[in-house]
């Protein structure tokens, strides 16, 4: 019964609306220690542009699942359920309170809603046939290919996403099971913990100026430098850095605009009221500071948006 369930505090909540300082204290209070719940903050050597807390921040209080991973490894959710569930159970046996602090919505899913992700291995011989038939008979071909297997993911799916279609077509290839169906099927069993979400909220104009406090320091505390680092010592990211990120910022900034980082440049300053989707990581703080630094009128994160429009 629930009841007699361990229990967990959760606390997420947007970008700057200070989780972090909460979770500390709150940690303090009730003789907890904290689980990050964060994609980014798991990756050694990238600090700034995570806004990963620093020691002094922690206030000697246990942390886990920061900085442990090395930025040219691959790292996937099903191995974020893995290690944050050995974590939750090293807290309890010690006679601990879990407070899981997040972040990434999918990593606190797999936790809450309990949903076991089986590990389905590549097939590149498979995915090289995909490859092709892009190539030859366009991206929409596989898109409708993949409406007809498994129409209710696809709901979802952009019908540009190239990532997101292949995975759907190679889920159906690999287990004869839709994307759709395990999903359904990994929700089965309940959560072992009683897990107590708590979201943070905060006044629209005092969240906003810290989320552009936030850009300002992360380019003041020395950004670029970090990025350089990374860049210098690692060949490839394999999760670490995803659509626009480190490299990115480091391309523009260093004077180095390839053709997408002109785009971007021109995109702003051709479409001036912008709205942005603010997840707190660098590839969206590189997308305000670009944003701020071209566009003539007015910028929004999309929360904001949203919000102007109720």
């Amino acid at each position: 019964m629930l009841k007699n369930k361990p229990k967990a505090i959760v606390i997420c909540g947007p970008t700057a609306s200070g989780k972090t300082k909460l979770s500390i204290e709150l940690a303090k209070q009730i003789d907890g220690e904290i689980v990050s719940c964060d994609s980014m903050q798991i990756y050694q050597e990238m600090n700034i542009g995570t806004a990963k807390p620093t020691n002094e921040e922690k206030q000697g209080i246990p942390h886990y699942l920061l900085d442990f991973v090395s930025p040219n490894k691959r790292y996937s959710v099903a191995d974020f359920k893995k290690d944050a569930t050995l974590a939750i159970k090293n807290i309890l046996q010690h006679n601990k309170v879990p407070i899981l602090v997040g972040g990434t919505g999918l990593y606190i899913d797999s936790l809450v809603k309990n949903i076991e992700y089986s590990e389905i291995e590549l097939d590149s011989n498979y995915r090289n046939q995909l490859e092709e038939q892009i190539q030859e008979q366009g991206l929409n071909v596989l898109y409708e290919k993949a409406k007809k297997i498994d129409p209710k993911a696809m709901e979802t799916i952009s019908e540009n996403d190239k990532k997101r279609i292949m995975r759907v077509l190679e889920i159906y290839h690999q287990t004869g099971k839709t994307k759709t169906e395990l999903e359904y099927l990994s929700r089965k069993n309940p959560p072992p913990y009683d897990y107590h979400v708590f979201a943070i909220t905060m006044e629209r104009e005092k969240l906003y100026d810290r989320i552009n406090q936030r850009v300002d320091n992360m380019i003041e505390q020395g950004l670029i430098q970090e990025v350089e680092n990374l860049l210098k010592k690692y060949a490839t990211f394999p999760t670490a850095m995803q659509g626009l990120g480190y490299k990115e910022v480091v391309s523009y900034l260093q004077g180095n605009i390839t053709k997408e980082e002109i785009n971007i440049k021109e995109f702003f300053e051709k479409y001036p009221n912008v709205a942005i989707a603010l997840s707190g990581g660098v590839d969206s703080v590189f997308l305000v500071y670009m944003a701020k630094k071209y566009a003539k009128e007015e910028v929004k994160t999309i929360l904001e948006y949203l919000e102007s429009s109720n």
